[in-house]
């Protein structure tokens, strides 16, 4: 890997909208970017009734916190590389430790703790207001490298992005 990425608060912002609007199973659930920095996260989830996964409680559906740590730890993974490359989850384990309070929007932060050649190491919480207070917490790793496809851009222009979109 080169180190001609710098993670300036301009790339921070730019990835920020780009890292979540390629990925249409993240559009779909809402999530969207509250904060960044090298290799830390904070993601969000609004309520939304067609994400309750027991309609009787208006409980979220753990899938959706899945879904938005695996994306918080992901974006945490890209923004402790020194350049932009492909990565894919090759473990994610979710501890749910309470339901998500109904009504109240999720956060989702994650921290890549360490990146070796071929890996690297996130760890992650979801929670409504208090970290120390959480929903669940996550471990994972990712593949650097994993694939062939071109990782997204940093310089995305609206074109191009409708290319990801299919």
């Amino acid at each position: 890997m080169t180190n001609d990425f710098q993670l300036t608060p301009e790339n921070i912002q730019m990835m920020k909208d780009v890292l979540i609007e390629h990925v249409p199973h993240a559009r779909a659930l809402g999530l969207t970017i509250l904060d960044a920095k090298h290799g830390e996260s904070w993601l969000t989830v609004p309520y939304d009734k067609k994400l309750v996964g027991n309609l009787e409680t208006g409980v979220i559906h753990g899938g959706v916190i899945t879904a938005m740590l695996d994306n918080a730890c992901g974006v945490a993974v890209q923004l402790a590389l020194p350049e932009r490359i492909s990565i894919a989850t090759l473990d994610l384990r979710i501890d749910y430790m309470k339901p998500a309070t109904p009504g109240e929007t999720l956060v989702g932060h994650a921290h890549c703790y360490k990146v070796t050649r071929n890996i690297a190491f996130v760890r992650g919480t979801a929670y409504h207001t208090d970290p120390l207070d959480p929903i669940a917490t996550c471990v994972g790793t990712f593949m650097l490298g994993a694939n062939r496809a071109a990782p997204m851009p940093l310089d995305v222009s609206v074109d191009l992005l409708k290319k990801f979109e299919g």
